[in-house]
């Protein structure tokens, strides 16, 4: 990399509450002396997109055709393409529907207005390019940020996270709201590092950061225990959607639970 790091904010479909997260942090700051913004709009309106990077921090779901565009032009313009938040990583909660025909929810956000730009159906920003590093959450972690741009300043390669929220959530001595409560709490299943900040609050987990990696999200076990809660196989797959849309694995592993019963 050059003597300073030059990064990039690009910004997709989203609410554009991942990007206001890192520009709230006081710590971006003293970056400032490492590190090069060469492009941000939120915080600067005569950003370039076409410079080239060494980071390139991406938000929101690909969800136009120009956005499959941009992140292309990203891609070959960035050594390191970083994944940001729920909507980057997951799809986000505008993947919640993609059962739907395209042209059905596109009628009930927009009416018979009519937009300027092609849509497509929400979908991860991988779909598309390579990404070397996600960073899980809605919005992620201010110390997961940090963790991963530090590391990469030094050179270096943030480990990712392979446990799920039920870690943290038994660390913390809450109550579990899965067994104790009764209530469907995806915190088996979901990347942990949000120290089970819902739980924490009495607050069944739903997943905003993803569902663990390396194949030990098992949606099939927690999908047997919700099932014997009462829930209906449509009921399960609604929330397990609600982050976990694009999870190529959830309705197998789901759908099997039904066939095979207990």
């Amino acid at each position: 990399m050059s003597e300073k790091v030059r990064i990039g904010f690009y910004a997709l479909t989203s609410c554009y509450g991942c990007q206001l997260q890192m520009a709230m942090m006081d710590e971006i700051l003293h970056l400032l002396d490492k590190a090069e913004i060469e492009c941000w709009f939120m915080v600067e309106r005569d950003s370039d997109e076409d410079r080239e990077v060494d980071i390139a921090f991406i938000e929101g779901s690909v969800s136009t055709q120009e956005e499959v565009e941009l992140v292309k032009k990203i891609r070959e313009k960035a050594k390191i393409v970083v994944a940001v938040g729920a909507c980057a990583t997951q799809g986000g909660v505008q993947s919640w529907g993609k059962d739907k025909e395209l042209s059905e929810l596109w009628k009930t956000v927009y009416g018979d207005a009519h937009v300027k730009f092609e849509p497509k159906m929400a979908e991860p920003v991988e779909k598309y390019i390579k990404v070397d590093y996600k960073l899980y959450g809605c919005p992620p972690e201010k110390k997961d940020f940090l963790y991963a741009l530090g590391t990469f300043l030094v050179g270096s390669w943030p480990e990712d996270i392979d446990y799920p929220v039920c870690v943290e959530c038994r660390l913390r001595g809450n109550p579990c709201i899965l067994i104790e409560k009764g209530e469907p709490c995806l915190g088996p299943v979901t990347v942990a590092g949000c120290d089970a900040r819902c739980p924490g609050f009495n607050v069944a987990c739903i997943g905003c950061r993803g569902a663990v990696g390396y194949d030990v999200a098992w949606f099939d076990s927690l999908a047997l225990e919700f099932k014997k809660k009462g829930l209906t196989k449509e009921e399960i797959l609604e929330r397990m959607k609600i982050f976990n849309a694009h999870n190529p694995k959830l309705e197998e592993m789901v759908n099997k639970i039904f066939e095979e019963g207990e």
